[in-house]
């Protein structure tokens, strides 16, 4: 057969979907998982198991493959340029990559370029932080462990040089940045391909619970022309310098002065992107798919003019396929995405996608059928 063989570093539930968005382009799918259990590997034919953190793991793998990409980003950097050099295509490659690995390498570059971000700078100690809080107008400000954290880990909100203590426990650099007062955060979601070829998707909104994300509301409500405009400027601007190939997303905040500023990179589809899969003429994980191949990118216009992604979090009620019955026979155009993953408390195990022509309706619809296969409602 001539159809490539993509390899997906990573099990998770990005793997899993964007191996579905490959399923009627005929492209085949290796994996490289933490375990035969992880999400991604319960459906995919050709998986292999291993440490991405060792690099005869990731040669071996890439033998068997015509391009890697990955559905995280803690693939260490040397080893990415180790591959690269050894003739394998990487995409997106390490030195793109290491801008959504490391927040102060991806501060710095940003701020070169000319992208708005909160003030920052890397500090030394709890001392350095009040001397930051200071300098930014004083506290609380933001810290964040500049390699490894996700969905609200490895991030401190702290109002005094006594809190600034832990973050620096784990004994690797800290950023801190200033605390944004923002309306409210946005998403820009764009798709670049190696011959520079780029689209942009509806800005959207992120709303975020005790730092997870719960709901994407595509496009953002009441977002004006002109700073949806800037933001998908941005995120190509973005994508463009920094020279990423495949699915970027750009969290944003929108601030009260009418500005948007740049919060974190994202170089992999995004949960700020899920609303794709049933909301545009092509999902992200699709055109993902397109630009590491450099197939022409498909349209990311939306099929309706709301639509609205609830995740859906473990709870105390593990059988979520009981509650099929009700939420499907309430709402047939309901969507249902399900990850394979045990149940437990706080945990991403699925989604729900709504869509319509009534913004109101379109969120309740897709809150209760999340809220009631977590079991937190039961009518």
């Amino acid at each position: 057969m001539t159809f490539p063989v993509i390899g997906m570093v990573g099990g998770g539930q990005l793997a899993r979907m964007t191996h579905e968005a490959g399923i009627p382009l005929g492209v085949r799918f290796r994996l490289l998982s933490d375990t035969p259990q992880d999400s991604a590997a319960q459906v995919v034919r050709d998986v292999v198991v291993g440490d991405y953190r060792d690099l005869d793991t990731l040669r071996d793998f890439a033998r068997g493959c015509d391009v890697i990409t990955f559905d995280h980003e803690h693939v260490p950097t040397e080893h990415l340029r180790a591959l690269e050099a050894e003739g394998v295509p990487v995409r997106p490659g390490p030195d793109a990559l290491v801008h959504a690995q490391d927040k102060g390498v991806m501060r710095a570059r940003l701020t070169e370029i000319g992208v708005p971000c909160p003030r920052h700078r890397i500090v030394a100690d709890p001392a350095d932080v009040a001397r930051f809080a200071d300098e930014v107008g004083g506290w609380p400000v933001v810290l964040k462990t500049v390699r490894g954290g996700y969905d609200g880990k490895g991030v401190w909100l702290v109002g005094s040089e006594e809190e600034a203590a832990d973050p620096f426990r784990a004994g690797v650099p800290v950023l801190a940045e200033e605390k944004v007062d923002f309306v409210r955060e946005l998403a820009a979601n764009v798709v670049r391909s190696p011959h520079g070829q780029a689209v942009a998707y509806p800005v959207v909104e992120s709303i975020q619970v005790n730092g997870v994300c719960d709901t994407v509301i595509a496009p953002a409500p009441n977002l004006s022309s002109e700073l949806s405009g800037r933001a998908q400027e941005l995120a190509l601007t973005v994508a463009r310098e920094l020279d990423v190939v495949g699915h970027l997303a750009v969290e944003l905040f929108e601030t009260g002065d009418g500005r948007v500023l740049v919060n974190e990179l994202a170089m992999r589809p995004h949960n700020s992107g899920h609303w794709t899969q049933d909301g545009a003429v092509t999902s992200q994980f699709a055109n993902h798919l397109r630009a590491v191949l450099d197939l022409p990118l498909g349209d990311p216009r939306p099929r309706a003019p709301w639509t609205v992604m609830v995740n859906v979090l473990g709870g105390d009620y593990p059988d979520m396929y009981q509650g099929y019955l009700h939420c499907m026979a309430r709402d047939p155009r309901l969507k249902i995405h399900m990850y394979g993953k045990d149940v437990r408390p706080g945990r991403k195990v699925g989604h729900v996608t709504t869509y319509g022509d009534d913004l109101a309706d379109v969120r309740e619809r897709a809150a209760h059928a999340a809220a009631y296969l977590r079991g937190t409602i039961t009518e």
